[in-house]
C-alpha cells in the first residue's frame, strides 16, 4: 500500500445533511485520515448553483467527524443524467490535480457506480460501500439490476454496513467476493448514560408527565413513519406521550404529517420535531430525553441512530430490517417487532413501559454492553485498513 494513500470518497449526501447515511461517509472519510490517508469527499448538493464546485479545505468546520478531510461540493443539475455525466468530468479535473490511489463510493448507486466507472478509466483501484436499502432498490424494478450487478462484479474491494447486506451482495454474485463489513462506530464518550435534561424538556415543549417516545434522523417512509405515527396514537390512549423527532421529516413525505393531523389533530399535535442538531452533543442531549428510541424501519443497512440510542442506555424496540439484528438481541438489549407486525409498534411500548424501571435499565446497560463491544472506532479501524490493503497493494503509488 502506498506510505500515504491518497482516497476520493464519493457521497450523495454528507453533512450539514442530516441522517445516518451523511454521517457515516463523514465518519468514514475521518476515519480513513485517522489511518494516514490523504482523503477527499465529493459531495453533491442542491444548495449550490448546478454545476458549481465548492472546496472546503478542512471539512472539521463543517463537521467534527471529518476533521483534515478535503471537501468538494457539487452543485445538481435538474436532471439525473446531466449531473452524472458533469460530476464525471469533475472527477476527471480532480484527479488531474490531486491524483487519487483509490476512488471510494458510499453508498452503490449513483456514488459506487460512477466511482467504478471513473477508477477504471483512470486505471486505479475502487471500492464501494453498501449502506442501507441500496441493494434492494436497485434489485427490484423500477431499480437497474444490470447496474447494481456491473458494479459489484467490477469494484475491486466491496464493504458493507451489516452482514446481512454482505450476504445479499454475495448471493447476487453467486460467489463470495470477501465482503468486508465495517461496523458503524459510535463515539461512546459523546453518546453516553444520563439523564435527560429537564431545561431541555421544558424548551421542546414537553409536559412532566408525558412519556417521550423517540426517532433520530431524517423521517420518511423507509424508516417507518407510518408506525412510528399509529404507535403515538396508541400510547395516548392510555397515557400522556409526545413523539420526538430528533432532525426532521423529509419533505416528499410530510404528506403523511398532513393526512395525520386530519385525521388526530390531539395527537398529532404531541409530534415535537427538534430541527436539524448542529453537534453529536446536542443530538446526544436529544436522545437521553427518550424514554423509548423507536426504530420501525421497512429497510436498512445498520442505523447510525439507534447504535447512538443504544450507547445512550436507552430502551429500544426495532424492527427487525437489515443488519439490526446483529444489534439488538430480543429481550435482552431491546426489543424486535418484525417487519410484518409494524402495526403493533404501539402495543410494544406500551409492553415496555410497564415494565419494572430496574428492568428498563437492565436493558439500557446491555444495549449501552453491547455498542461498547461491537461498535467502537477500534473496529472500525481494524476493518478500514484491511480495505486499504486489499485496495491499494504494497508498493503501489
Amino acid at each position: 500500500m502506498a506510505s500515504q494513500p491518497h482516497v476520493l470518497l464519493i457521497a450523495e449526501r454528507f453533512p450539514p445533511d442530516i441522517g445516518g447515511l451523511a454521517r457515516s461517509g463523514a465518519r468514514t472519510a475521518g476515519a480513513l485520515v485517522k489511518l494516514g490517508a490523504q482523503v477527499d469527499v465529493l459531495a453533491w448538493t442542491r444548495a449550490a448553483a448546478p454545476g458549481s464546485l465548492q472546496t472546503v479545505d478542512d471539512a472539521g468546520t463543517v463537521t467534527p467527524f471529518a476533521r483534515g478531510v478535503t471537501l468538494h461540493r457539487l452543485g445538481l443539475f435538474g436532471s439525473t443524467d446531466l449531473s452524472m455525466q458533469h460530476t464525471l468530468d469533475v472527477l476527471g479535473y480532480l484527479h488531474a490535480k490531486r491524483r487519487y490511489d483509490l476512488v471510494w463510493g458510499h453508498y452503490l448507486s449513483p456514488p459506487g457506480f460512477l466511482a467504478v466507472v471513473f477508477a477504471e478509466s483512470v486505471g486505479i483501484a475502487s471500492t464501494v460501500s453498501a449502506r442501507g436499502n441500496d441493494v434492494d432498490q436497485l434489485m427490484f424494478p423500477p431499480g437497474d439490476f444490470a447496474r447494481l450487478l456491473w458494479t459489484l462484479q467490477r469494484a475491486d474491494v466491496l464493504t458493507a454496513a451489516s452482514a446481512d447486506l454482505g450476504r445479499k451482495m454475495s448471493m447476487l454474485l453467486g460467489r463470495d467476493p470477501g465482503v468486508e463489513v465495517i461496523p458503524n462506530a459510535v463515539d461512546t464518550e459523546v453518546f453516553s448514560p444520563g439523564p435527560a435534561d429537564p431545561a431541555l424538556r421544558a424548551r421542546l415543549g414537553i409536559a412532566p408527565e408525558e412519556v417521550v417516545l423517540g426517532f433520530s434522523g431524517e423521517l420518511r417512509h423507509k424508516k417507518g413513519l407510518p408506525f412510528l405515527l399509529s404507535a403515538l396514537s396508541d400510547v395516548r390512549r392510555s397515557r400522556p406521550a409526545c413523539l420526538l423527532i430528533i432532525g426532521e421529516v423529509r419533505a416528499r413525505d410530510a404528506e403523511h404529517l398532513v393526512a395525520f393531523r386530519a385525521e388526530h389533530p390531539e395527537d398529532a399535535a404531541r409530534i415535537v420535531i427538534s430541527g436539524p442538531l448542529d453537534t453529536p452533543e446536542a443530538i446526544a442531549a436529544h436522545v437521553r430525553v427518550c424514554d423509548i428510541y423507536l426504530q420501525p424501519s421497512l429497510w436498512e443497512g445498520m442505523p447510525n441512530a439507534l447504535l447512538e440510542a443504544m450507547a445512550c442506555a436507552r430502551p429500544v424496540i426495532a424492527s427487525d430490517a437489515g443488519g439490526i439484528p446483529e444489534a439488538v438481541d430480543h429481550g435482552h438489549n431491546g426489543f424486535i417487532v418484525p417487519k410484518a407486525l409494524l402495526n403493533h409498534l404501539g402495543q410494544a411500548c406500551l409492553d415496555v413501559l410497564s415494565l419494572p424501571p430496574e428492568h428498563r435499565i437492565a436493558l439500557g446497560t446491555a444495549a449501552r454492553r453491547r455498542i461498547e463491544e461491537r461498535f467502537q472506532a477500534t473496529a472500525e479501524a481494524e476493518v478500514l485498513r484491511r480495505v486499504l490493503a486489499r485496495a491499494i497493494p504494497k508498493g503501489s503509488s
